[in-house]
């Protein structure tokens, strides 16, 4: 049984995974955060499915890219849980749980990170990393991409879909992912933990992919 968790953006989600059925997942939307919210609704949730924290073989979480309070909050929360009745942790990128709803054999996964940027990757059919999570200008981003027939997958792919006229991509399809991936970051934890990847909660760190305001601000003082 996996608990999933992303508050990684203004919309989040939690998800139940009980013998690799998905029980419940349920859309969150926080635009002041999440900290206030989330564990009334993991608690109703577990108690909908008769479900305890002891249950729970594995606790997962969206490790981002995302909001840098809204990955602490869930992974600070999945952490917690895990700690408190001796489970393990899957940490699971969001660029990765947007593959999962992806169809072709290169699924470039694209996250807005504002400031005229974006969260990128591509993965395989099989989830498996392609090329590494970067932070750039979508039209920059889009020189490093591999050789292939890629396809697009993201939560609101509309913005950058001027960009690709004139390129090699013109034309290329596209998967609209829903905004509630906690489903999926279940899944690919399940698989992690049977294959012995889940970790302590001590162990679990953030994704971000690129520096804090706070760092790269300190770092111009």
């Amino acid at each position: 049984m996996i608990l999933a968790i992303d508050t990684t953006h203004e919309f989040g989600s939690i998800a139940l995974l009980a013998d690799g059925e998905l029980r419940e997942e349920m859309l969150l939307h926080a635009a002041d955060g999440f900290g206030h919210i989330l564990y009334g609704h993991l608690a109703r949730m577990l108690e909908r499915h008769a479900c305890r924290l002891e249950d729970i073989e594995c606790f997962a979480g969206a490790s981002g890219p995302g909001s840098f309070t809204g990955v602490r909050i869930g992974l600070a929360c999945v952490k917690g849980l895990a700690d408190a009745v001796g489970r393990p942790v899957v940490a699971v990128s969001n660029l990765q749980a947007l593959a999962a709803f992806g169809h072709g054999p290169l699924r470039a996964t694209v996250l807005d990170a504002r400031r005229g940027e974006i969260y990128g990757a591509v993965y395989g059919a099989e989830l498996n990393l392609v090329a590494p999570e970067m932070v750039m200008r979508f039209p920059q981003w889009l020189e490093t991409l591999p050789e292939g027939p890629v396809e697009f997958v993201s939560t609101g792919f509309s913005p950058f879909r001027a960009a690709l006229t004139g390129t090699r991509f013109e034309g290329a399809p596209f998967v609209e992912a829903p905004q509630a991936i906690a489903g999926a970051i279940a899944r690919i934890a399940l698989v992690k933990f049977q294959r012995g990847l889940a970790v302590d909660p001590a162990e679990v760190d953030a994704n971000y992919v690129r520096r804090s305001d706070a760092e790269l601000f300190w770092k111009e003082i």
